[in-house]
């Protein structure tokens, strides 16, 4: 059985990731890409259906493991009787093929090992041919081949449909492993040095870290959030994965299992912004490319989600040779909420490009051609209903959060021409507009009885999203339906002492059965929101919870289940993160804080 999903550490090429747990296994790995078929995926199953283990034999989880400062380059310890050893996990920036690199070093005494190879391709139901060359161990299935070798040379074994290696490693002994996957039909690739390839890994991390531009009291779980969202960038197109798996479930046992491993537009400009407030530019124009040839075309063509490499088709199918993390079935693959109509999508990216403009990204004539479209599409389709943030699959309906959002793009097209007037466009339809919008979210979408904003038109329910409001400049903090806004969300979607998106439970908004966990971007919203409102001393409490419930080398999933103190959903999370760094620049008073 997979580990908890906290027990993960995350490692990744800027192509693909990998999430290898405490027992020193890696229970996770899609290659080439982060939305390939997964090679090992004992974490939807069992051994069985692939995964990598280097342990010390009979060890079960390891002493300690971080990674090595500000790098994705991974350290795990095991103390055993007879001494202890270090296994470092990595995947180096690739030249053209994507290699795994284990390091397996001797601290003390001397320590026997073993290595257990499982591969199993197509989400683990492949099992590939395995035969000998040249001193590697070759497994080839279909289009899929994956080379292993180790430096220096050692003995490898095949039994039961596994490739093992039994070894001793004695202080300051080393033994390298290696996996290289290329197209089965290519010629094997070029050998990478794996003591070489640690060496450039640390010093290419440790580079990109210290570009970071922020230097307040939680410097170092800001640097790691941010060293994730970079980890989940696709680096040869700048799409931008939401996370590097699918269907970890968002209620252990329950159906609410997805696939996250695209670039939602929404949770990439929030990235996105993030980078920016980091100090990563670089980051930012890649994605604004990106997003440039991903919606070339029609903008009533618009998708919420897109392939890494800009891809429209995402077609949903289940998996059912595999059992589901913990028997949450069933395992997905692909997303159907990709056709969804989504209008808060709209202001998301409009609010993103503007403020990569302002933070200094040079202006180019197709991104704003993108926006004034856009804006042409949205102002005709504003007064629809969606499928709203959340994608529900229920019936559409007005979303207040969606209709705030139509707002925020209008008013960032208007202050966009007003600050360079040479910009084509139309400033007065849009101001219309965005009086417009205005005007109907606060008839329409605030309930005055209970002085609170709802989660749609006519609806009593509450949506986290409408912790929002001020933080998008739609109504100031200090109005009097923010406040009571932020305590109704406080009091009817806490969850543990942290915030729920929505009621999960109540009127079948989304169309699903069973429940789900406190929402951890949310959970960071209301702490932006209790800061805003002037409720400092409980914003800073909110934080430091949030904190506490990273995992030990700082990595969030998607929610926080409170009564058994546990991580669920997709992992690690995007949006999790984001919401980490942009509430630790609000209560470090930075002005950028606007991710």
């Amino acid at each position: 059985m997979a580990g908890r999903i906290e027990d993960y550490a995350l490692i990744g090429d800027l192509q693909t990731a990998a999430l290898v747990g405490k027992d020193g296994s890696i229970d996770w790995l899609c290659l080439p890409r982060f939305d390939s078929a997964a090679c090992f995926a004992a974490l939807l199953g069992d051994a069985d259906n692939g995964r990598w283990r280097i342990a010390p034999v009979g060890a079960d989880v390891c002493s300690a493991r971080s990674y090595r400062g500000d790098t994705l380059v991974l350290d795990t310890v095991w103390e055993t009787p007879t001494g202890s050893v270090r296994v470092t996990d990595l995947m180096p920036q690739r030249d053209r093929a994507p290699d795994v690199i284990r390091v397996v070093e001797g601290l003390s005494g001397s320590v026997d090992m073993r290595s257990e190879l499982s591969l199993r391709f197509d989400y683990g139901s492949v099992v590939p041919w395995v035969r000998r060359v040249d001193g590697h161990r070759v497994a080839i299935a279909g289009p899929d081949s994956v080379w292993l070798r180790s430096v220096p040379a050692m003995p490898m074994y095949g039994k039961d449909m596994r490739t093992y290696a039994d070894f001793t490693v004695a202080a300051g002994e080393k033994t390298a492993f290696v996996l290289t996957w290329h197209p089965s039909h290519e010629k094997r690739p070029r050998r990478v040095d794996p003591y070489q390839a640690l060496e450039t890994s640390l010093q290419d991390w440790n580079e990109w870290s210290a570009q970071c531009r922020y230097d307040g009291p939680w410097r170092s779980a800001v640097l790691r959030s941010l060293i994730t969202l970079k980890a989940l960038t696709y680096a040869p197109s700048g799409g931008i994965a939401a996370a590097a798996t699918t269907s970890l479930p968002e209620e252990i046992g329950g159906v609410r299992n997805w696939d996250y491993r695209y670039c939602w537009l929404r949770d990439a400009a929030l990235t996105l912004n993030s980078l920016v407030a980091g100090g990563y530019l670089q980051e930012a124009n890649a994605w604004r490319e990106w997003l440039l040839r991903a919606v070339a075309g029609d903008p009533a063509d618009l998708q919420i989600m897109y392939g890494i490499e800009g891809e429209r088709r995402l077609t949903e199918y289940e998996v059912p040779w595999l059992p589901g993390y913990e028997g949450s079935a069933p395992v997905r693959v692909g997303n159907g909420a990709a056709g969804q109509l989504q209008l808060d999508v709209y202001g998301e990216v409009l609010d993103s490009l503007y403020l990569s403009r302002e933070a200094g990204l040079p202006a180019e004539t197709h991104a704003w051609n993108l926006q004034r479209a856009l804006m042409d599409f949205l102002e005709s389709n504003w007064r629809e209903p969606d499928e709203g943030l959340w994608e529900v699959r229920g019936p559409r309906r007005h979303f207040v959060h969606s209709k705030v959002m139509a707002w925020v793009a209008a008013d960032r097209a208007v202050r966009t021409v007003e600050a360079d007037p040479k910009l084509r466009g139309e400033p007065d339809l849009w101001r219309s507009m965005r009086a417009q919008v205005h005007a109907e979210v606060c008839e329409k979408g605030y309930d005055a009885e209970r002085n609170t904003f709802t989660q749609s038109y006519g609806s009593r329910e509450l949506d986290a999203a409408t912790l929002l409001i001020p933080q998008v400049g739609f109504l100031p903090p200090g109005d009097k339906r923010v406040i009571g806004t932020v305590a109704a969300v406080r009091e009817e979607l806490d969850h543990g002492g942290f915030c729920r998106r929505y009621s999960p439970e109540a009127g079948g908004v989304d169309g699903l059965p069973g429940s789900e966990g406190a929402f951890l971007a949310c959970s960071f919203w209301l702490t932006d929101a209790l800061h805003a409102t002037g409720q400092k001393d409980e914003a800073a409490a909110l934080f430091e919870r949030l904190l506490a419930v990273r995992n030990d080398v700082g990595l969030l999933a998607e929610e926080w289940d409170p009564v058994a103190g546990r991580q669920l959903g997709n992992f690690p999370q995007a949006f999790s993160h984001v919401g980490l760094v942009n509430s630790a620049l609000t209560l470090s008073g930075d002005p950028t804080a606007r991710c």
